[in-house]
């Protein structure tokens, strides 16, 4: 079953079940193309920004108030999820996001001619582009949302499991912060570290990632609302944009506010991109960690087997009893994701032809998926990794005893020449330090005491 709805460019049939209407329908017909569909999280903040225009064009006089509630009222379905199978549009269409506007604008005056009893779909009362869309353009509306979406999912999503992540390694550390161990660069033995601060560097970098996304918001708290169709304002009435922005801030609680050159919020998206590239270094950061682990964890008797990591699922179809590093290895494949988004993000946000930017819909679907990921990937990786998380002292004392890198200890005692010889014979002759020393004649067997302490080698100015 279906009913006939038009626009400028005729009449469509749609679907008797769908609120929206002729345009949406078109944009499903004209983009069928893959199978991403376009944000929720985007819809209902273009949900938001339709309930606070209608509540500023009321207090204007812009908009009847029994319109501007009808509207409020049907966005507020939106907005709670009510209406979630409305939004059937993908990424791939206009460049501006300008049927996915429209489909936020039919399906809120769709709906809302229902509750007035005027039934579903159609234009009155409430018209989508005359009522739902008044002082607005997609080229304004759909930005905004852009901005309102990523920083909703930021506080809200990511920002607590970055915090959960880094809480969760930062006691681990705190908890083997004496538990001496060998140390490693260029993935060749190095001088003793504990693995409490090996640990503590991945907190220190898990925290500057966090500083770079906080730097990035306030960019993104500035909104392009008011604009409308080039950044002139157009068809919207004087200090429109800054009432709208201080509505918004009020409905979500954060600080938006009315970007200062609105030109630029609709041509240009710097700030995504650096936000994009906050996402990316923490992306960095979770690829180092879930690496060093998987190496730290390796074994379980052929790798450096330093770390027991949880043993949550079998490993293998055909090797019984093997155990594989999966969560460091889906930390690791999601942050190769955000990479690759931020390079689609970086080049989207470039082709800002002219008056308008159109990869929009591209841009804000990868953005909003570098956050989800990261923020899913910080939780479950705490979760199931850091947690149940053991170090193996036995191994990491027996590699620390066979360690060669011991010998810098030597260094301001007999010199650096004297010290390397050490190491070449002993590595050559299969001796300990203690005995190339020895057999070479450099020290007595209570000064190696004295001055080789891998437990005296973990603070600068240490020296034996």
């Amino acid at each position: 079953m279906s009913r006939t709805e038009t626009d400028s460019i005729g009449p469509i049939e749609v679907p008797e079940d769908a609120y929206w209407g002729a345009q949406t329908q078109r944009s499903l017909i004209n983009f069928a193309i893959g199978q991403e569909h376009m944000p929720l999280p985007l819809l209902h903040a273009l949900a938001l920004i339709k309930k606070a225009a209608a509540r500023v064009n009321d207090r204007n006089g812009d908009l009847p108030a029994d319109i501007a509630r009808l509207i409020e009222q049907s966005a507020d379905e939106v907005l709670g999820n009510k209406l979630d199978d409305q939004f059937p549009l993908v990424v791939w269409q206009t460049g501006s996001g300008t049927q996915s506007n429209m489909n936020v604008n039919e399906v809120i005056a769709g709906r809302a001619n229902e509750l007035a009893g005027k039934g579903r779909g159609g234009k009155s009362p409430v018209h989508p582009n005359d009522h739902v869309n008044r002082s607005q353009s997609s080229n304004d509306c759909f930005p905004t949302a852009m901005h309102i979406a990523v920083a909703q999912a930021i506080k809200d999503q990511l920002l607590p499991a970055v915090t959960e992540l880094s809480a969760g390694i930062a006691e681990q550390s705190s908890r083997h912060m004496r538990l001496v161990k060998t140390g490693r660069t260029h993935m060749m033995d190095a001088t003793p570290i504990t693995f409490g601060q090996e640990l503590s560097a991945y907190v220190a970098q898990l925290d500057y990632a966090e500083k770079a996304i906080r730097n990035a918001l306030p960019a993104v708290y500035e909104l392009a609302q008011g604009g409308t169709a080039v950044g002139t304002g157009l068809n919207s009435p004087h200090g429109f944009a800054e009432a709208i922005a201080a509505e918004l801030a009020a409905l979500s609680g954060l600080p938006f506010v009315t970007a200062p050159n609105k030109f630029a919020a609709l041509a240009g998206h710097e700030p995504l991109t650096a936000m994009s590239g906050a996402l990316k270094t923490l992306a960095v950061t979770l690829m180092k960690i879930a690496n060093d682990l998987r190496l730290l964890g390796s074994g379980p008797r052929a790798g450096l087997a330093e770390v027991r990591l949880p043993a949550n699922e079998p490993g293998s179809s055909i090797m019984p009893g093997k155990v594989n590093p999966t969560q460091c290895e889906a930390l690791s494949m999601l942050a190769c994701q955000v990479m690759g988004n931020d390079v689609t993000i970086g080049i989207a946000a470039s082709q800002g032809h002219l008056q308008l930017n159109v990869y929009k819909p591209v841009l804000i679907h990868n953005i909003l998926q570098s956050i989800r990921l990261l923020g899913d990937g910080c939780r479950n990786f705490n979760e199931h990794c850091i947690a149940g998380m053991e170090p193996d002292a036995g191994k990491m004392a027996e590699h620390l005893e066979q360690g060669l890198m011991l010998v810098t200890a030597l260094n301001p005692h007999i010199g650096y020449d004297k010290s390397a010889l050490i190491a070449k014979k002993a590595y050559s002759e299969g001796l300990t330090l203690r005995e190339a020393a020895l057999a070479l004649g450099f020290l007595t067997d209570e000064e190696f005491d004295t001055w080789v302490r891998p437990e005296k080698m973990l603070e600068a100015g240490s020296n034996g």
